[in-house]
C-alpha cells in the first residue's frame, strides 16, 4: 500500500517534509512551485499521481496568504491530475484565531479557510494543536488534530525534576495546562489578564502558588510574545524561582525575538511546525523540538486505514 502514497510539499516548511519522508522511508515527490514576475503562483506536478493517495505538507505560516494560496493551487493541480484522495497536512493552521465573531461585522476567517480547502478538493486534514478545537466542526470532512503534548512532556520531564508549576497565560488555555499538570503531577496556576486589542495584552495577577517554584508557561502558540513576556514578569514578581515557556507553534512575528531576549523567560521551547527565521535561529533562549515523526506516523496510519486515536494521547 505504501507504493500508492505520494508526499508533496509547498514552500512553507520543506525541511519538515523531508524529515517526514525520512521517517516513512519514501521519497519526497516532485512539484514545481514558483512565482511569475507579478507575484502569481505557478504549480506543476512533476510525476504521475493518478489514483494515488496524496499527502500535501504545507503549514499556513507567515507569509500566511502566500502559503495558503500555494496550498489551494497545489490541491487543484493534484485533483485535476486525478489523485484518488488529497490530505492537507497543515501542522500550523493559519487564521485559527479568527474562529468566532468577537465584534459586529467581522468575519469568521477560520471557517472561510475551511470552505476554501473543501471546495478545491481536500478530502482530509491533518493538523496539530488547533487554537480552538471547534475549528474541526468547520469542516465536513475528517480532521485529525494531533497534539504536541507527547513531545513537550518528554522534554519537560527530562529537564525539570522537582518544584515545578504549570502556568496558563490566560483563561482560555486552562484545560490544556491542567492536562499537562496532571501528567506531571505538578501544581497549576493561571494568569489573569486583560486584552485591550489584538496582539496586545496586560497581565494582571497570578491565581495559584508559584513562590519558590520553577514556572512553566504553556500555550498553543507564541506570536508577538507580548502575552508570554508579560506573564513571565508577573510570575517573577509573585516569587517564582525561574520562568520557562513551552509552545507548539513559534510564529514569532514583529518584536517577538527582542521581547524574548529582554524578558524574564529563561528558555522558550517550540516545535518545528513553523520554520524559524534568521533572528530566531540566533536567539539562544529558543529550543526547537521535532514533531515530524508524530506527523509521519499519523500519515502512515491514515494511508493504511489504521487507527490514529492513540496518537491523540
Amino acid at each position: 500500500m505504501m507504493k500508492e502514497m505520494k508526499i508533496f510539499s509547498g514552500n512553507a516548511n520543506p525541511e519538515m517534509a523531508k524529515d517526514i519522508c525520512r521517517y516513512l522511508n519514501v521519497p519526497l515527490s516532485e512539484a514545481e512551485v514558483r512565482r511569475f514576475c507579478d507575484g502569481e503562483i505557478f504549480v506543476e506536478i512533476g510525476e504521475n499521481v493518478r489514483g494515488r493517495d496524496i499527502f500535501l505538507i504545507q503549514p499556513t505560516c507567515p507569509p500566511v496568504n502566500d502559503h495558503l494560496m500555494e496550498l489551494v493551487i497545489m490541491v487543484d493541480a493534484l485533483r485535476r491530475a486525478s489523485a484518488r484522495r488529497i490530505t492537507a497536512v497543515m501542522p500550523y493552521y493559519g487564521y485559527a484565531r479568527q474562529d468566532r465573531k468577537v465584534a459586529p461585522r467581522v468575519p469568521i476567517t477560520a471557517k472561510v479557510v475551511a470552505e476554501m480547502l473543501m471546495v478545491v478538493g481536500v478530502r482530509r486534514v491533518l493538523t496539530m494543536d488547533l487554537h480552538a478545537g471547534q475549528i474541526q466542526g468547520f469542516f465536513n470532512i475528517p480532521v485529525d488534530n494531533l497534539f504536541a503534548a507527547k513531545v513537550l512532556l518528554q522534554y519537560i520531564s527530562a529537564q525539570f525534576k522537582n518544584d515545578i508549576v504549570m502556568v496558563s497565560p490566560d483563561a482560555g488555555g486552562v484545560e490544556r495546562t491542567r492536562a499537562f499538570a496532571k501528567r506531571m503531577s505538578s501544581g497549576l496556576a493561571i494568569i489573569d489578564k486583560r486584552r485591550e486589542r489584538a496582539n496586545e495584552s496586560e497581565a494582571m495577577n497570578v491565581i495559584g502558588d508559584v513562590r519558590g517554584k520553577t514556572a512553566i508557561l504553556l500555550d498553543d502558540m507564541v506570536d508577538t510574545a507580548g502575552t508570554l513576556c508579560a506573564a513571565a514578569n508577573i510570575l517573577m514578581k509573585a516569587g517564582a524561582k525561574e520562568v520557562h515557556a513551552c509552545c507548539s507553534h513559534g510564529v514569532l512575528s514583529g518584536p517577538a525575538i527582542g521581547r524574548i531576549e529582554e524578558s524574564q523567560i529563561k528558555s522558550l521551547v517550540i516545535t518545528n511546525t513553523i520554520p524559524l527565521g534568521e533572528s530566531a535561529r540566533q536567539c539562544k533562549k529558543i529550543k526547537v523540538l521535532s514533531v515530524s515523526e508524530l506527523l509521519g506516523e499519523a500519515i502512515q496510519r491514515i494511508h493504511s486505514e489504521d487507527s490514529v486515536s492513540s496518537l491523540f494521547v
